[in-house]
């Protein structure tokens, strides 16, 4: 979907391009995709970059064009191992030219939209909406940890009350999800610096560099901590694990052992062999008192060692 925005006074939509404006270009079909760039002249590869998935956050230079490429959250609708990741946002500018592409539909460019048409201020200039698209894209990194926060958090309490299978699987998920978010709040951060120096910032600007660096180390260290919380917790839960499976075959090996004592005397007693037991009228309730009192000593034994 291609939309067309005036950027002067706040953001209006057009009806067609117009010089200075943005183009945002969400979820674009290769119709719209060949479009721009025949009507642009854009370098082709540079939307093909933008559609890699593991696309690194980078910035690039070709015949005047600049390309940068920004990670930013994304939720999964539908089931999957990551819940939440990250994906590539492009950024392409020339001179009047300002274009953003996304092969994702994500909440925080529908929020980006809002919250810009809401200020009814506009961006100066194209630096200033690249730096307020970092800002933005730290927020919900921000928004998106507080989400999983809680899960772990629900997670905990599923396992305290029963050590489940599913919790578990749920954590490792989450610990996918915090892996992608720090590797990708590094990568801007990296992206963030460099920009600083080859873009062309006035003192507004610098102050939202400012903004943006306070929010994406907040943002880089906030994962840094769930993401140990979290590997804790998995490997408490580990140890739990193993701590009821030693304690299961503990009482398994007792049980066993004070089953093999009645077992072993009914095997010698009931051999085809003389015992001098085997006319006696006593004899079974002799065999059986034996089996019982060596049982309940083995129990004893073992209850004193503390194994039953």
């Amino acid at each position: 979907m291609k939309t067309y925005w005036n950027t002067q006074n706040g953001l209006n939509q057009l009806s067609e391009w117009q010089e200075n404006c943005w183009i945002q270009l969400t979820c674009p079909t290769e119709d719209e995709q060949h479009e721009l760039e025949k009507q642009f002249g854009i370098p082709d590869y540079f939307i093909s970059d933008i559609s890699d998935t593991d696309e690194r956050a980078r910035y690039e230079y070709d015949d005047g064009w600049m390309l940068i490429i920004l990670r930013i959250p994304y939720v999964k609708e539908i089931r999957s191992r990551t819940p939440y990741t990250t994906v590539p946002l492009g950024i392409i500018h020339k001179r009047n030219v300002t274009i953003t592409v996304c092969y994702y539909e994500t909440n925080m460019m529908i929020d980006f939209v809002s919250y810009q048409q809401k200020r009814a201020v506009g961006f100066t200039d194209h630096v200033d909406m690249i730096f307020r698209l970092f800002y933005s894209s730290a927020v919900w990194y921000l928004k998106r940890l507080k989400q999983i926060n809680s899960l772990i958090d629900k997670a905990k309490r599923n396992l305290d009350r029963d050590v489940n299978n599913e919790s578990l699987i749920g954590l490792s998920r989450l610990q996918d999800s915090l892996t992608y978010f720090q590797t990708s709040i590094r990568g801007n951060e990296t992206l963030l610096s460099k920009l600083k120096f080859k873009l062309q910032i006035d003192e507004l600007d610098a102050d939202l560099i400012e903004d943006v660096s306070i929010e994406m180390t907040q943002a880089r260290e906030t994962t840094s901590i769930y993401s140990d919380i979290l590997e804790s917790t998995m490997d408490t839960y580990s140890s739990i694990i193993n701590n009821n499976m030693n304690t299961v075959m503990r009482t398994l090996t007792s049980v066993s052992i004070l089953m093999m004592f009645p077992t072993l005397i009914a095997s010698l007693f009931g051999m085809n062999l003389v015992n001098g037991l085997e006319d006696h009228p006593l004899g079974f309730p002799f065999a059986l008192v034996l089996s019982v009192g060596v049982s309940a000593f083995a129990w004893w034994l073992l209850h004193r060692k503390g194994l039953v």
